[in-house]
């Protein structure tokens, strides 16, 4: 029994190390067919080519000017009501300060522009 065991573990050692050649199989050449290319069909009408003139360039149609509306900043003094507003300059530069008031009034065109601000500030 012990020499079957030998015998067959001896066999399986030769063969797995003894050389093999490696199997060639035979690959098909397949040849793909070309594609056919899509032309559009020819234009209907014939269309003729322009010159180009390098002399008729004008500044005036490629910078055209345009003609700005002035938009100044009216200041008015407005003394605005508290009943209207509900909220007074004194109040409004009491809680944003003088500095932020000044700003707001020049960057949304009024006092009373500046005493929304506040009041929406106020709100929140």
């Amino acid at each position: 029994m012990k020499l079957q065991i030998l015998a067959i573990a001896t066999l399986l050692f030769v063969t797995g190390c003894v050389q093999q050649q490696p199997v060639i199989q035979e690959t098909k050449v397949v040849k793909k067919e070309k594609k056919k290319q899509y032309t559009p069909p020819p234009p209907k009408k014939k269309i003729e080519l322009k010159e180009v003139e390098d002399e008729n360039f004008s500044s005036e149609y490629m910078y055209p000017e345009t003609k700005k509306k002035s938009t100044e900043v009216k200041k008015t003094e407005t003394t605005a009501a508290p009943a209207a507003s509900g909220m007074t300059k004194n109040e409004c530069v009491a809680m944003i300060g003088q500095d932020k008031f000044d700003k707001y009034a020049q960057m949304y065109g009024g006092e009373s522009a500046s005493l929304k601000k506040c009041k929406m500030l106020k709100a929140l």
